[in-house]
């Protein structure tokens, strides 16, 4: 039988980009972004809701704890880490993100 996950703690980041430079967009931030989170979290989700203008992703990361989190950014986990070319891709750099105690994980381990 499978371990269980150690999943306690959710990281949630949003992002929004022209329409027209989100195919690129969402390759840079995979391999600059969400590729070490791989490597590093419990388990990573992302989500991309294309408008007509506009197209917004959002990245869940999930980590036994606070602390966890921690030891990947390198600091205060609760603080925006901006990609270097975030600022060239996104309409608005987001000033925060979400972090969120897990209550009930009734998925598939």
């Amino acid at each position: 039988m499978p371990e269980p996950r150690k999943i306690a703690v959710a990281r949630i980041w949003r992002g929004r980009t022209r329409r027209d430079i989100a195919d690129e967009y969402e390759r840079y931030n995979y391999d600059e972004g969400i590729r070490p989170l791989i490597e590093k979290a419990s388990a990573v989700q992302t989500f991309r809701k294309d408008g007509e203008d506009e197209t917004e992703f959002m990245t869940i990361s999930y980590w036994p704890d606070f602390d966890a989190m921690t030891g990947f950014s390198g600091g205060d986990p609760a603080e925006i880490h901006h990609l270097p070319r975030d600022p060239e891709y996104l309409i608005e750099l987001p000033s925060s993100v979400e972090i969120l105690d897990l209550r009930v994980d009734a998925g598939q381990p």
